[in-house]
């Protein structure tokens, strides 16, 4: 009998795996197409603060649709010009702001991610080839932050990095710079924290591939005359794929709508997407706005997560027909 076969033959199997996914689609749909409704309402001065998309006459008692484009206009103003400038082209006309905080969220979140996986996965490398009786309390040290609240971890950065901080106060004191060094509010401590809040999100997902790796397979590549660095690239690294798109996948996507880090130690100049909906909804109280901003960003996400899957899913099964 044929894998796929006993596979069938298993509903519970299925049931088990099924109600997860089917609360977690639920979570996410329902409150995806609220949101996806008061985007193509408009602005009101009333509870809530938007328009009804369907308007009912009062004197025929017909129903009619009342959708607006409006918010998804503004969002999407002068596209072609604001990207032109974005990428340094000299696109002409005034930018669009909403855009442009996209694109600082879509950059912050990939240096985020690329230097949490230039530091995790020499880490998680180490811990994966550490004796057995070491690797649990070297795993404690990188979830050890965890048990302190996120909010009071940013706070202890923000008196670590503030021009009368703990680190300047020491640099001047022992008179290795003259003057307190802007550490704080910029991009440099937007990525610092940035980095110290996510890197554990990305060695877990790595240590997790990594010691699962035959150590057989080294030794096979050594006996073959391949040097550490060759076997890295052809044997470790290769095998530590499915690692490196998890961890990058944990880091990137909640860092590109980031909201406390960007607001508390990045500064105005260091606008994300997450300040802008916050802007939106409880300065503007333009739901409508904050509701297409929101559903711009998972499209964002959701369409090239759905598209490396199938693009996987292709290579998986062209793999079993080759």
């Amino acid at each position: 009998m044929s894998i796929n076969a006993k596979r069938r033959l298993r509903p519970g199997r299925r049931l088990v795996i099924g109600i997860p996914y089917i609360w977690l689609l639920l979570l996410f749909l329902v409150p995806f197409f609220i949101v996806l409704k008061i985007s193509f309402a408009e602005q009101e001065i009333r509870i809530p603060p938007y328009t009804d998309l369907f308007v009912t006459d009062p004197q025929t008692g017909r129903q009619t649709l009342h959708m607006v484009t409006q918010n998804y206009k503004e969002i999407f103003y002068n596209f072609w010009g604001t990207l032109g400038q974005m990428l340094g082209l000299g696109g002409s006309g005034d930018s669009s702001i909403y855009l442009r905080t996209y694109w600082s969220s879509i950059k912050t979140a990939f240096s985020t991610t690329l230097i949490c996986l230039l530091l995790g996965y020499p880490m998680a490398y180490a811990i994966s080839r550490a004796k057995p009786e070491y690797r649990n309390g070297l795993l404690l040290a990188i979830m050890l932050p965890f048990w302190t609240s996120f909010l009071l971890r940013v706070y202890a950065w923000m008196g670590l990095l503030s021009q009368t901080g703990i680190i300047n106060n020491l640099l001047v004191k022992y008179g290795i710079i003259s003057e307190p060094m802007d550490l704080f509010y910029n991009s440099f401590s937007l990525n610092l924290v940035m980095v110290y809040a996510y890197l554990p999100f990305m060695i877990l997902p790595l240590y997790t591939q990594l010691i699962k790796l035959d150590g057989r397979l080294l030794e096979a590549a050594s006996d073959l005359g391949a040097g550490p660095v060759k076997a890295f690239f052809t044997i470790t690294l290769p095998l530590s794929k499915t690692g490196i798109i998890a961890g990058s996948m944990l880091v990137f996507i909640p860092a590109v709508g980031e909201f406390v880090i960007p607001d508390l130690v990045g500064g105005p100049d260091n606008l994300m997407i997450g300040k802008t909906l916050w802007m939106a909804f409880f300065d503007q109280n333009n739901w409508p706005l904050a509701s297409a901003l929101a559903v711009v960003m998972v499209l964002l996400l959701v369409l090239p997560i759905a598209l490396f899957h199938r693009l996987e899913n292709r290579e998986m099964e062209g793999g079993r027909h080759g």
